[in-house]
């Protein structure tokens, strides 16, 4: 029950991060720079946690840049396809590509992964679609392939972070490397950058809190989940970060976010219990 309480706190805070995003964008903050502030943010933030708790972390290592690199892909692809890509099909292609990726890591490591959880995958994407596709344009094909991108790097992301023996310190090393990768991308991509002060809020918020406390917690309890339940568990996200525009955006309650989300959260129920 720990577990279960834990992880699902960490797919709140996964959804938070959609929310915040949106929220910061629509007050006047461009995706980039979204992006770096809340990488930048949650760097420092996790660097003051580390202190205080008389912890530590490295910068060194190839993995660290590994993983680093896979967060900085996920963070630049994320935040660059929703210029181009409709909101709906951008979250179906990204967590889509994150179940093939980590199903894949399994596969590529001599692990099976059972047929329930093959189904409930499946029903939970059958979810997704008729929650997320209605209403959405065909996708622009650069966002897209961003938005892959994206939701392989956290594929990566994730299952690497099953070997890691300090969540904390780990976490702080990856966020510091991938802040510094992103700032230099974001420095030399030529697009205008946008501010505003209740935006940057958003990104701070964002980046210290349900970025840095929430991967930090994704990456301590990552090591007691199979590699497949990790995967499954994520397509919660978007159902819970809708329910949250819904709480904090206004947006209306509908009998199909009703029925699409006892598919996802059946789905995935029965890919983790009969699993």
């Amino acid at each position: 029950m720990r577990l279960f309480l834990l992880a699902a706190l960490t797919m709140i805070a996964f959804a938070a991060n959609s929310v915040l995003n949106r929220l910061g964008v629509l007050s006047g903050v461009d995706p980039l720079s979204f992006a770096v502030i809340r990488l930048v943010s949650g760097a420092v933030a996790l660097a003051v946690l580390v202190w205080l708790t008389g912890g530590a972390f490295s910068l060194r290592g190839r993995k660290r840049v590994f993983v680093a690199l896979a967060l900085a892909v996920y963070m630049l692809g994320f935040s660059l396809a929703y210029i181009t890509l409709d909101a709906g099909v951008g979250a179906l292609i990204l967590f889509g590509v994150v179940q093939m990726t980590v199903f894949g890591g399994v596969l590529i490591g001599g692990a099976q992964v059972s047929a329930a959880k093959w189904i409930g995958t499946a029903v939970a994407l059958a979810g997704l679609a008729y929650l997320l596709l209605p209403g959405a344009t065909s996708p622009d094909l650069w966002g897209a392939v961003l938005m892959a991108f994206a939701g392989a790097g956290w594929g990566v992301y994730t299952l690497l972070g099953r070997s890691e023996p300090d969540a904390l310190g780990a976490t702080t090393g990856n966020f510091i490397v991938a802040s510094l990768l992103v700032a230099v991308f974001a420095a030399f991509w030529p697009a205008d950058r946008l501010y505003s002060a209740t935006g940057v809020s958003y990104a701070l918020v964002s980046g210290a809190l349900t970025s840095a406390m929430g991967y930090a917690l994704w990456y301590r309890i990552l090591p007691r989940l199979e590699a497949a339940t990790a995967g499954i568990a994520q397509l919660t996200v978007p159902v819970i970060a809708l329910a949250g525009g819904m709480v904090f955006l206004g947006e209306a309650v509908t009998l199909g976010f009703v029925l699409a989300s006892a598919l996802v959260l059946g789905g995935v129920a029965w890919s983790i219990l009969r699993g």
